[in-house]
């Protein structure tokens, strides 16, 4: 009962921010995904208090019943599930150049997932970062924010090539490459042990999954990592595990 006071009080703040009348569901599920629904649309506006404690007690619960996942030992692993499970220093995020996250209610992207599990704060600090940054994040680059009710400490968000005709240029295969690089570049920047790579540009951008895997490792491997100990190749599907698994 507690927990549906709970999550009731974030319904009901979330509803008031809104300025519109929502059908409070019977069942702490229905809950759930009217919440992150109404999670995915929330404009990136400083929060109450008493909606982010309501909230990250949600979602504190949810990340236990979800378990945590601990990836040991220093190379490069590969690991199949939900990348918002993983308890390293930093994940990254195929973000969109707004920055902001997936605005479509309950979107399976990662994108989507990530904001969702982190919490509404993950929309705010970067939307601080773009207005003072004053323009979209390009194609290639990485910016890096808290990981608030996530397992990972820091999330880096990177822009990936959207390839429109199925067949990358070479200028798109280079941009893919400055992705993993940038995301790199900031772990080390930041002295960071572990890092999580989603699958970057090979899902709504259609990127060729074999060819991204193959830059994405190839990336990895050249690189002169000095901090970066850990480094997981983080699969969803099973197509993408077996082509992680040849490769690797």
């Amino acid at each position: 009962m507690e927990r549906i006071r709970n999550i009731d009080q974030v319904l009901n703040l979330l509803e008031k921010e809104s300025g519109e009348r929502f059908p409070l569901p019977d069942t702490l599920p229905l809950k759930q995904r009217l919440m992150r629904a109404l999670m995915n649309v929330r404009q990136p506006v400083k929060p109450s208090e008493e909606l982010l404690a309501a909230q990250n007690e949600e979602l504190k619960r949810q990340r236990e019943e979800k378990g945590v996942v601990e990836i040991g030992g220093a190379g490069i692993h590969l690991w199949q599930g939900d990348i918002t499970r993983l308890k390293v220093d930093a994940i990254v995020n195929a973000a969109n150049s707004r920055l902001l996250g997936c605005f479509i209610p309950l979107h399976s992207c990662i994108d989507n997932a990530i904001h969702s599990a982190a919490g509404i704060q993950l929309r705010c600090e970067c939307d601080s970062i773009m207005k003072a940054q004053g323009h979209e994040e390009p194609i290639g680059r990485a910016k890096m924010t808290r990981g608030y009710n996530l397992p990972a400490r820091y999330v880096i968000h990177t822009v990936g090539p959207i390839v429109s005709d199925g067949v990358p240029t070479k200028a798109q295969r280079e941009q893919l490459v400055s992705c993993y690089r940038s995301c790199l570049e900031l772990a080390e920047r930041n002295h960071l042990q572990s890092i999580a790579f989603c699958c970057v540009s090979t899902g709504v951008f259609r990127f060729p999954k074999r060819m991204a895997a193959e830059i994405a490792i190839q990336t990895v491997k050249a690189y002169r990592r000095q901090y970066v100990k850990t480094v997981v190749f983080n699969v969803f599907t099973n197509d993408d595990y077996e082509i992680y698994r040849q490769l690797l």
